[in-house]
């Protein structure tokens, strides 16, 4: 043994050069934040599972604010016509919902009773409230001008949202970008941001079903369309798996923040955010 202290092989990092030294440089921790990060879990009960409810949710909204940068720098990207950059990015939105529903297979394994354990201390709190999520879904073009009451406690969050609705929606942008590529697209759809959830429209049904008719002809469109198809796909399957693991924790009981629970997030697994993009396969 050359040190008292470490047996004979015992793996040394400084002899490989790393720093062990960080009294005045920045390290690993520093750099994230990471004391910030992982003293803001502060559980409200003695419940067990409560850490777990807590992280589930925390880290769910990191990846949301991920989410939400790529769409916005996505829906610039579409508008000063970068295309290939624009498909790189709603790939990687596609990959972060991947993320968001494998963390209810986590979620999942909280039974009822372990839920009911903490519940009440929750209070009106609910995921409903998230302005992140309200965020990607008025980005995604599923505007409800209702939706913005449950922030009206918080001026800022209030600034965020009335910026968003002042912003054409993702599918606006795209739509757009099919103009400019000399395709048949109402003024009326987008001359200006829209305030409400987008419907199923004759007209871009028949652009759709030109682009996809012949997606050679028209391959930078398909592209997209087919992006955006891939992105709701995970997005409906986020929806279900939220619903799913409602029912299994808390049945039909209503939502802490006064929902209806299940029969709430049901009605949501019927939202349509690119109507046409999914009808015109029907119409090929």
């Amino acid at each position: 043994m050359t040190d008292k202290n470490k047996p004979d092989g015992a793996y040394d990092p400084e002899t490989e050069g790393a720093e062990i030294a960080f009294s005045d440089k920045m390290s690993y921790g520093d750099y994230l934040g990471l004391p910030q990060i992982l003293s803001a879990q502060n559980p409200l009960s003695s419940a067990p599972d409560e850490l777990l409810f807590i992280i589930q949710h925390q880290t769910s909204e990191l990846w949301m604010k991920l989410m939400l940068h790529e769409l916005n720098a996505a829906r610039q990207a579409i508008a000063d016509d970068h295309l290939p950059q624009a498909m790189k990015l709603l790939a990687r939105v596609s990959r972060i919902m991947e993320q968001l529903n494998s963390a209810w297979d986590v979620l999942r394994t909280m039974t009822p009773s372990d839920y009911t354990q903490f519940r009440d201390d929750l209070g009106m709190s609910s995921g409903f409230q998230s302005l992140q999520y309200r965020l990607i879904e008025f980005a995604l073009g599923n505007r409800n001008l209702a939706m913005v009451k449950p922030h009206e406690h918080d001026p800022e969050s209030v600034r965020r949202l009335r910026e968003e609705l002042d912003r054409p929606s993702l599918y606006q942008a795209v739509l757009s970008l099919a103009r400019r590529r000399g395709l048949d697209v109402p003024d009326a759809v987008t001359a200006s941001p829209s305030s409400e959830p987008h419907q199923e429209i004759p007209e871009i049904m028949a652009m759709w079903q030109t682009v996809y008719h012949d997606p050679a002809a028209h391959w930078a469109l398909y592209e997209v369309g087919e992006k955006l198809v891939d992105l709701e796909d995970y997005f409906r399957r986020w929806r279900f798996n939220h619903v799913t693991t409602v029912e299994r924790v808390i049945g039909f009981k209503r939502g802490t923040g006064g929902t209806g629970g299940v029969s709430y997030l049901k009605r949501m697994l019927e939202v349509e955010l690119f109507p046409e993009l999914w009808h015109v396969r029907t119409a090929l």
